[in-house]
């Protein structure tokens, strides 16, 4: 099973949930850290990375001995990342999304392929859970290619875990692919409820069952319960406003290891994803 836990907006608790499922999934689960950008999850994990991959994409370089100002390669890049305003072309490395088209549609073999690289892929080994994490270098615009590197790692027949970029947009959506159920973990504020809403159309866009995580449970008001209650989405766990949460976060402890009497919570949690996507219901 590949579970990815998601939200609308950061800040709501979605690393929380998704580390403290990986210690209550016990042996061999794989947790992958697809927040590229900003990667967190090991603050929980007391280990250090035992294997780290350099990631490059493939951009594109002209012969200008060879070309001959055609367009034929601007005309076909969808993302702009190479124009024609003179007799070569110009390249916007940055916008590239390594894809190659431009090398094919060359009547004159002009382009051929660089590596260039975006980040790296680290391997964290800690008791049970196989920590997989990219980090985006400084400067790189695009995090969609390094989350696909992060996916790549999945070794099948061990359940995995994919901690989510927040929000909606193309790192979100490149996580999200191919997993069999997401939770959308949110806080019953207004801010909580106006990004739950954005989180539960994209979802419902890719056709994935999904459920909501409320953390926080006690503060703000009930608007997103009785959001979730009209849009017949289930509440799958409510954690609450406690304030030992916290302090055991701050600290970089598992809830379920600092605080005992929330294994139940998290294994309960467990348990409803997975029957509902055993029978396909979101």
């Amino acid at each position: 099973m590949i579970l990815a836990v998601a939200s609308g907006k950061g800040g709501t608790g979605k690393t929380t949930v998704s580390v403290n499922l990986a210690r209550m999934l016990g042996a061999n689960v794989q947790l992958l850290d697809c927040d590229v950008e900003e990667p967190n999850a090991h603050l929980f994990l007391r280990a250090e990375p035992n294997a780290q991959t350099v990631v490059t994409i493939p951009v594109p370089q002209v012969d200008e001995g060879l070309c001959d100002g055609c367009g034929a390669c601007a005309e076909f890049c969808e993302y702009h990342a190479i124009v024609c305003f003179g007799p070569t072309p110009l390249i916007f490395a940055e916008m590239c999304h390594g894809c190659g088209g431009c090398a094919m549609v060359c009547p004159h073999k002009a382009i051929t392929e660089t590596d260039k690289r975006i980040g790296m892929v680290e391997t964290v080994q800690a008791q049970d859970i196989t920590l997989i994490q990219g980090r985006l270098d400084i400067g790189v615009a695009m995090a969609p290619p390094l989350i696909r590197a992060v996916k790549a790692r999945l070794q099948d027949g061990i359940p995995a875990i994919l901690d989510a970029p927040p929000g909606t947009s193309c790192p979100v959506i490149a996580t999200l692919r191919s997993s069999d159920f997401v939770v959308l973990v949110t806080e019953p504020t207004p801010f909580g409820l106006h990004d739950l809403k954005l989180a539960v159309e994209m979802v419902r866009e890719l056709g994935i069952p999904f459920g909501v995580v409320v953390n926080r449970y006690g503060v703000g008001d009930n608007r997103v319960h009785a959001f979730c209650s009209e849009q017949q989405i289930p509440v799958l766990l409510e954690i609450p406003d406690d304030r030992r949460i916290a302090e055991a976060c701050s600290r970089g402890e598992l809830i379920v290891d600092a605080l005992p009497e929330y294994r139940g919570l998290f294994q309960s949690l467990i348990d409803k994803t997975m029957h509902r996507q055993k029978v396909g219901i979101a």
